[in-house]
């Protein structure tokens, strides 16, 4: 992207960027807008926006940063996806002012952030299909590992596969294109009992294909939810003594940025995508390989229809 453009995006103001998503201020002056924070569920605003710089930082968090940040954030993206989604909304009038105002609706009573309805350990067969015929993740599998969860945005239902971490919150996925979470946001350690090296995860849909890759699971295994929380990720990893990760994140700069902050943190690492080096992440190689493999049947009429299970080579 032209320096220009990336530009162009942080000066896009991030009042409007939070109108965009039905997000508005209970307080708005000259120099700043107050919100409830966008990020999870509070009674009282915590998320301040100087309209002026036009940044923002959460208070109760202690983090800020620009709209490419709380883009990151509230979507739950990449840094490249984050510049590419805001590239594409980006109003092209860069004298659209920071300003604007407009009264906040003071009675209401939330900010836009999802409420948890209903958890139920049974997916529906929309769910279950994604899963398997456009991930090809083995459903035996990663059952155990799911919930179909119900939440309300607005007033709006809508239900999502859920990915549980330990504080209580999930990541969610859709059938479609959404990726979000059910705050609190955390890691979630999985397989706690087994050996190191620890398998460390960007996200659960990547876990579950190396689930599926495999016969048998022998090694600890660790999805971080978010590069965001490589910072969580040290910290949990040195508070229980684990020091080898065989590390399988994703082919971009947010993943190998990751990487580096764990070694610079002391662990030995070992970068896991050299064995999917031409492919976005461990996920779109796992389907590659599925896909294949049904190809090669469908040209074998003697052989079985089921489609053999794809393993990873790891020592």
């Amino acid at each position: 992207m032209k320096e220009e453009d990336l530009s162009l995006i942080k000066r896009y103001p991030i009042v409007a960027y939070l109108e965009r998503k039905g997000i508005k201020p209970v307080r708005r002056t000259p120099a700043y807008a107050l919100y409830r924070s966008p990020l999870r569920e509070e009674t009282h605003p915590s998320f301040k926006v100087d309209t002026e710089k036009n940044l923002w930082i959460d208070y109760a968090e202690g983090r800020g940063g620009s709209i490419i940040d709380i883009c990151m954030r509230l979507e739950d993206c990449t840094l490249s996806e984050a510049i590419h989604r805001l590239g594409q909304t980006t109003p092209d009038d860069t004298a659209y002012s920071s300003h604007n105002d407009f009264a906040p609706n003071k009675s209401q009573p939330a900010n836009g952030a999802r409420k948890l309805k209903e958890v139920s350990d049974t997916l529906p067969p929309h769910l279950q299909e994604y899963l398997t015929k456009v991930r090809c993740i083995d459903l035996e599998k990663a059952r155990p590992l799911l919930k179909c969860i119900s939440y309300e945005v607005r007033g709006w239902r809508y239900q999502a596969i859920g990915f549980a971490n330990p504080s209580g919150g999930y990541e969610l996925r859709d059938d479609k294109t959404f990726k979000g979470t059910i705050a609190p946001k955390d890691i979630t350690p999985i397989f706690e009992s087994k050996a190191q090296p620890i398998c460390l995860f960007e996200g659960f849909m990547d876990f579950l294909s190396f689930l599926s890759m495999k016969e048998e699971v022998n090694n600890y295994c660790l999805v971080m939810n978010s590069v965001s929380n490589v910072a969580r990720t040290v910290h949990y990893l040195n508070a229980h003594y684990l020091t080898h990760i065989q590390a399988f994140l994703d082919n971009d700069d947010a993943g190998r940025r990751a990487i580096q902050e764990l070694i610079k943190a002391g662990f030995n690492v070992e970068d896991m995508s050299r064995y999917y080096k031409n492919f976005k992440d461990l996920n779109e190689y796992h389907v590659s390989c599925v896909r294949e493999q049904q190809k090669k049947l469908e040209k074998t009429p003697k052989t079985s229809n089921k489609v053999k299970q794809v393993k990873l080579k790891i020592r």
